[in-house]
């Protein structure tokens, strides 16, 4: 049978998609619905239709699943934030335990029984909400022309009002009806993406789990905001406030902060303690967004390097100095990587600031700077640990790691489609993988992390 838009199918939900959709078949072709569980019975509507599959919108739950579980925030279906909040949260831990598997069996080519075996059980939360330490929350206007603040709305700018994110710290709430109500009172404009116009485009919000410290940056288009003063003053009554500032961005752009920041009341930074060590954290610092999970997993990459105190090793994508610093307490000699010069300044800061004296760090591309050091100063490696973004490592960068010929490569990943990349090319050139395990850092989301252990083959 051919489908087409509109049509009306009923499918029982026998699996998820890699963003959280539910997959039905009828007739053998697939239907990927949104907001479907496995396990539910589902009425959908088609949307759009593809040669061999298409996407409905789930119009009626015939029968629940029995993994369904409620979610605790209402906007769940319209933010684009959580993905699988339905889902129970023992399920959730299976899926992405299976999605890190079925990639590393489809992508990186490797066998089942291989990636069964090696395979070890997925760390989860005891509590899976409230572990956000981080939160940028665009600013808008309502149909009445009252300033709001939320979320997008999935693959849109729309603006989801919502204060009280399930996934956000406490604070979060009071910080923001704070701002929302100084805009009111001094008829502060929010800004508006259409026409570039308005004043209050971002405010961004972190805490140190371990201090206690608060941090408010507001993103504003100009040069200042009116009786800023007022609202740093009230501001400065939440408790843990630390640090308030301001950041300067007059693109036209998605990029959320601008290049200036200045601070406006309190600390320049705020501070966190992670694995025995404290970091300074600035509005730009890249810093793990779950500090709860972010030792499990940072604890898990230093088990996997099997350091004993005589190593010498490579950090790339170090940003501050994070995994660095924790992996420096075991090794000889630890050299860091990382493309952006603050997070370098600040990995600097941190090692200081720690009395660690045995790292050494470099600005630039990793594919450009591991394979001039290696070949103009033959620096060499006992263990390299990469820690990419999302898309994954350069090529030219995994040749380095090849030509170095660490024994050990430690691989933290926040995408396993391209971690399952990226392995297939180092086992096909001298490497076995060993070891791998997920982490669980965004409880209700599609996301998860995993760390991989490769040894060279003697």
């Amino acid at each position: 049978m051919e489908y087409k838009k509109e049509d009306y199918i009923t499918t029982d939900i026998i699996d998820m998609g890699n963003d959280g959709e539910g997959i039905g078949k009828v007739d053998d072709f697939t239907f990927f619905i949104k907001d479907a569980v496995i396990g539910d019975r589902v009425e959908a509507k088609v949307m759009k239709v593809k040669k061999n599959y298409a996407y409905a919108r789930l119009m009626k739950l015939i029968t629940p699943s029995p993994r369904r579980a409620i979610p605790r925030c209402t906007y769940h279906k319209q933010c684009g934030g959580c993905q699988i909040q339905a889902l129970e949260y023992e399920a959730q831990l299976r899926f992405k335990e299976n999605k890190i598997k079925n990639n590393l069996k489809r992508i990186g080519g490797f066998s089942g029984e291989l990636i069964d075996k090696i395979t070890e059980p997925l760390i989860g939360m005891e509590t899976p909400y409230n572990y956000r330490n981080k939160a940028q929350y665009p600013i808008g206007t309502d149909k009445s022309g009252r300033p709001v603040a939320g979320f997008y709305a999935g693959r849109t700018h729309v603006i989801v009002p919502n204060t009280d994110c399930a996934l956000g710290i406490a604070e979060n709430k009071e910080i923001l009806e704070i701002i929302l109500e100084y805009m009111k009172e001094f008829e502060v404009s929010a800004y508006d993406e259409t026409t570039s116009s308005g004043l209050l485009r971002h405010v961004l919000i972190r805490k140190g789990f371990a201090t206690g410290e608060l941090m408010v940056c507001l993103v504003i288009n100009g040069d200042g905001l009116p009786r800023a003063e007022t609202l740093a003053d009230r501001l400065a009554n939440v408790d843990g406030m630390t640090s308030i500032c301001l950041s300067v961005n007059k693109e036209n752009t998605n990029v959320i902060m601008g290049k200036e920041c200045r601070t406006i009341w309190g600390r320049e930074t705020i501070s966190d303690v992670i694995c025995g060590i404290s970091f300074s954290i600035s509005p730009l610092s890249f810093f793990q967004v779950n500090p709860v999970q972010t030792q499990k997993l940072y604890g898990l990459a230093l088990e996997y390097a099997g350091l004993t105190g005589t190593e010498t090793v490579w950090d790339l994508y170090c940003g501050i100095g994070t995994i660095s610093l924790c992996m420096a307490k075991r090794a000889a000699k630890v050299y860091g990587i990382e493309i952006v010069e603050q997070a370098i300044e600040d990995a600097k800061e941190n090692a200081r600031r720690n009395g660690i004296t045995n790292t050494e760090f470099f600005v630039g591309k990793a594919e450009d700077v591991l394979p001039k050091l290696y070949e103009t100063k033959k620096l060499h490696a006992d263990v390299v640990c990469v820690d990419p973004p999302r898309k994954g490592c350069d090529e030219a960068c995994l040749e380095t790691i090849v030509k170095m010929a660490p024994w050990r490569v430690v691989y933290v990943s926040c995408d396993s489609a391209t971690l399952a990349r990226d392995l297939k090319y180092l086992c096909e050139r001298g490497y076995e993988l060993t070891r791998v395990r997920g982490c669980d850092l965004f409880p209700q989301t599609v996301h998860v992390e995993t760390v991989c252990l490769l040894t060279r083959i003697k």
